[in-house]
């Protein structure tokens, strides 16, 4: 009898080199390898039934986004195929090296464009990839308080709260099932631990500390 064929082919492991490649560092402010995250994600999106091609995306979810632009698209397309870049076009708030908008301003922009994602696979990669930031922030959060956001520049507890709050309204709505609920957890206890303990400082100009009355 013939073997079957393996699930996962040398065109993931090719997936596993270029993101290796691409992202060589580490997770922002932790010594965690940036890979790691990207290998939970394609975990996540393989225990929830995604396929080789799902799976590759996820690898390189981040690639494009984080400073690889269209160029880099290009390439994720002749060298792994129009639906891994599919994919990857759709996991990211934006397609530009230099895109000079705020944070808040993309993550608003691609919130809008969501409700027009049709495929699942995209959706599978996204909430996958949402749900292990968000526990991962979680994580930080128990061991470091408020010191966490201070390693970021461009975001503030109240902008996450936002971001994931209004993530898990569309997944719940629209992919129910144990990766929302996953999602779901994280984003309840990161409010609980920010309303337990407030910032002190105003998240952003104008803005009002979390927890103030």
């Amino acid at each position: 009898m013939r073997a079957a064929a393996p699930l996962l082919s040398d065109r993931f492991l090719a997936a596993v080199a270029l993101a290796a490649k691409l992202h060589p560092g580490r997770r922002l402010g932790t010594e965690i390898p940036y890979m790691a995250h990207l290998l939970v994600v394609t975990g996540l999106v393989l225990e929830d039934g995604g396929g080789e091609s799902e799976a590759i995306a996820a690898l390189l979810h981040d690639s494009v986004e984080d400073g690889g632009g269209r160029p880099l698209l290009g390439q994720i397309e002749r060298e792994f195929g129009p639906d891994v870049a599919m994919i990857v076009a759709a996991c990211s708030d934006t397609l530009e090296a230099d895109d000079p908008r705020p944070w808040r301003e993309r993550k608003a922009s691609y919130l809008e464009h969501l409700p027009s994602v049709t495929d699942d696979a995209v959706l599978r990669v996204v909430l996958a990839d949402k749900v292990h930031n968000a526990r991962s922030i979680v994580r930080i959060y128990r061991d470091e308080g408020h010191e966490l956001w201070e390693r970021f520049t461009n975001k503030t507890a109240d902008d996450q709260l936002w971001y994931y709050g209004e993530l898990l309204r569309f997944f719940s709505a629209r992919r129910p099932g144990p990766l929302v609920e996953d999602l779901s957890r994280a984003v309840e206890e990161l409010e609980e631990l920010v309303i337990a303990d407030p910032p002190t400082w105003p998240s952003r100009p104008g803005a009002v500390a979390l927890g103030a009355p």
